[in-house]
């Protein structure tokens, strides 16, 4: 197992690490990190539901085809979610004013406030991890936090 604070091994040619080196280094950090943040969320909705519902509210009003694709799941895995939150009060499917063949699915009042309750509980304990850090580590992780925003969005097929 590794040590949170071990460094990535240098590449002896250049002094720095190759992409291969740093992936591995970063990727089970990275997914250890996200799954501990999503342990906050104590809602009992589930990453796939919490996640879809987000997706919802950034997009503003998707179809099912359209959410499926964005959180790349298939279609009746999309039905069956907003479904259940459906359900729970979260969403609700409104027929497109311009295109009745269309049902757009809005987030409603009880789902802004899951979302916000779960980004607030998120906020919070990333808050109170990072104060365990030192000033300079906190400086270095913020560097690195837009450079890991550009990977995000490389991978987002943005530029």
């Amino acid at each position: 197992m590794q040590k949170a604070t071990q460094k990535v091994a240098p590449n002896s040619e250049s002094g720095s690490a190759t992409p291969l080196e740093l992936a591995n280094t970063l990727r089970p950090v990275i997914t250890r990190l996200a799954r501990r943040l999503r342990q906050q969320d104590h809602t009992g909705l589930g990453p796939t539901m919490t996640a879809a519902l987000g997706s919802i509210a950034k997009h503003g009003g998707p179809t099912h085809g359209e959410l499926a694709a964005i959180e790349q799941v298939a279609p009746p895995t999309i039905t069956a979610v907003v479904g259940k939150m459906e359900k729970l009060g979260l969403v609700e499917r409104v027929v497109d004013a311009t295109d009745r063949r269309v049902t757009r699915i809005l987030v409603t009042p009880a789902g802004i406030d899951q979302l916000d309750g779960v980004r607030s509980r998120r906020t919070s304990w990333l808050a109170s991890q990072l104060s365990t850090l030192t000033d300079d580590e906190r400086r270095r992780l913020a560097d690195a936090a837009d450079v890991l925003a550009k990977l995000v969005l490389v991978a987002d097929g943005a530029s």
